[in-house]
């Protein structure tokens, strides 16, 4: 089972680097109030010097979305949606522990983190543009099939884990209370994006293993090799 980029990411967005964590063995009790609300008070500092749409982070993630033919402020990337969200209501709503503290360290360093439960993946995940026939699960139920050429997480099944690239994730992956085994995946595609990534990569690392998770972790620079989560290996 493996984490990796189909080679045309790379090629059409050279300055994306990725870091990866991989946790096992989650306890159902784990808890990040106060890490949460220290990055929420980070990110709002951030937001009182300027908007969101300034940051440089967001602005290549803007950028990116236009070149996948996507209007930017329509669809935005999971960060940018954060932070507005952050701005207009002073805290992220809690869904729980892991989710909560993935989107506060995505609000903090305003870089996209997604989370998925490995026990709902079927194979390898990849990052790729779409054929048409993938399925994609809403959280409202629905079923719907990325346009070809989209950019999706699709795993070896033909499920697409999320959509418009980090624009929105699926419901059939969504961390749960009963999640275990997950990977968090975090993208950049800025000048400084290597510092920002490892810097929520490892901010996110430290915190699930002072929880006592097993916790390994790895990157990947301009979509080349790839994040190997099976076995004990990563």
């Amino acid at each position: 089972m493996t984490f990796s980029y189909h080679p045309a990411i790379g090629q059409t967005h050279s300055k994306l680097f990725t870091g990866l964590v991989l946790l096992r063995n989650m306890p159902a009790d784990l808890d990040f109030t106060d890490a949460i609300m220290r990055l929420e008070g980070y990110a709002l500092r951030r937001l009182a010097d300027s908007p969101e749409a300034d940051v440089p982070a967001i602005r290549a993630w803007r950028a990116a979305f236009s070149t996948m033919g996507l209007k930017p402020t329509q669809y935005r990337c999971a960060s940018e949606a954060l932070l507005r969200r952050l701005r207009k209501d002073g805290a992220l709503p809690k869904l729980n522990p892991v989710v909560d503290i993935c989107n506060a360290t995505s609000a903090a360093y305003a870089v996209p983190v997604a989370a998925f439960d490995l026990e709902r993946i079927v194979g390898s995940l990849t990052v790729r543009p779409a054929t048409g026939d993938e399925t994609y699960l809403t959280f409202g139920g629905d079923t719907e099939q990325p346009e070809p050429g989209e950019i999706i997480f699709a795993d070896d099944s033909g499920a697409a884990h999320a959509r418009r690239w980090t624009n929105r994730q699926s419901a059939a992956s969504a961390i749960s209370g009963q999640t275990r085994t997950a990977l968090l995946v975090i993208e950049g595609l800025h000048d400084m994006a290597e510092h920002e990534v490892l810097a929520a990569r490892d901010t996110l690392s430290g915190l699930f293993r002072e929880a006592g998770v097993a916790v390994h972790t790895g990157s990947l620079r301009g979509g080349d090799g790839h994040f190997v989560i099976d076995g004990d290996r990563a």
